[in-house]
């Protein structure tokens, strides 16, 4: 099949260069930074290293919306949450999305698929999440974390039911690919593991400015990891949103993400870093909301939220 990739940052290069790479799959990608397209076009292509070794360059198509004819099997959307509405409507205008198309996305955060459904009918949405590490060194240079073979991803259909033969066939591309991919029957409990996950490694280490390594240094981090996945799966129970790992299966997984992805910052520690905003309002910020909409209070995950947001706000006293 063929594929797009919408949004040539860290997640949509490691995606879009696997499917190309190892699967074989021809893959174009669309791109609004225009950083990103004069760079890619100026070097050829993408900078990629591992775990910050063995750079080399890889040749790749990049248009912008305006700019692209070509017709993709598959969009893959990999934007930042705050960016996405504003990027569909871009791309649908430019007359990138037509009704045979299917639109697969593993973003971080809660949200964007009833974005994408705006453009794309529920049976035609893949859902996923991706326990894959990458950094994002500069415009065309990235760093895909973790040894080769370790990917891991979870994918299930918008419209809860049970994958048919295009779904499948995205699904091979992505195993051939060796992104790791593995069915989950609802997408909602898959993709709130994902956010209760992040707003524990991804936001504590944000706040701390921490590698994840780091971060479980601290021989407190178990009891953290405890008291805001505690609220967070109370949440969801409430939603009647049921998660893929228990509670206790969780918080061992703290660690063993952590030591596999030790020298990795978080995505949110990355955008934070470079002074943009993070997502923590779709990531801790979702989760306070799901609680609150069923008649819970989630305190630990708004006290995050607004630490977070304060962070945000201290760095232009910092640059001062």
């Amino acid at each position: 099949m063929k594929y797009g990739i919408i949004g040539a940052g860290a997640m949509g290069y490691r995606y879009g260069i696997m499917l190309q790479e190892n699967a074989g799959c021809k893959v174009d990608f669309i791109e609004t930074w225009e950083p990103a397209l004069t760079q890619v076009r100026h070097q050829g292509g993408v900078l990629v290293a591992r775990d910050h070794q063995n750079q080399h360059l890889v040749p790749i198509n990049i248009y912008s919306p305006e700019e692209y004819q070509g017709h993709p099997d598959v969009w893959i959307i990999f934007k930042k949450q705050m960016q996405l509405e504003e990027e569909l409507a871009r791309d649908a205008a430019a007359g990138l999305f037509t009704p045979d198309q299917i639109a697969f996305s593993a973003m971080n955060g809660m949200g964007h698929f009833e974005k994408i459904n705006q453009y794309f009918s529920a049976d035609r949405i893949l859902c996923g999440t991706a326990m894959i590490a990458t950094r994002l060194n500069g415009p065309a240079n990235v760093d895909f974390m973790g040894a080769a073979g370790t990917e891991v991803m979870h994918m299930a259909r918008y419209n809860r039911v049970a994958p048919d033969k295009r779904s499948q066939a995205v699904a091979h591309d992505f195993a051939a690919a060796q992104l790791g991919p593995v069915w989950a029957e609802d997408w909602q409990g898959m993709c709130l593991s994902k956010v209760v996950f992040n707003a524990v490694c991804n936001t504590l280490c944000t706040m701390f400015e921490l590698q994840m390594g780091q971060f479980i240094a601290y021989e407190g981090v178990r009891e953290m990891a405890r008291q805001l996945f505690d609220e967070a799966y109370d949440a969801c129970e409430r939603a009647g949103i049921y998660l893929l790992e228990s509670r206790q299966a969780m918080t061992k997984s703290v660690i063993t993400v952590s030591k596999a992805y030790q020298y990795h910052y978080p995505s949110m520690y990355q955008d934070f870093a470079a002074n943009r905003p993070t997502e923590v309002d779709y990531i801790n910020g979702y989760i306070a909301r799901l609680a609150r909409d069923h008649g819970f209070v989630c305190p630990t995950h708004e006290f995050v939220t607004h630490q977070v947001h304060l962070a945000e706000t201290a760095r232009q006293f910092k640059s001062a």
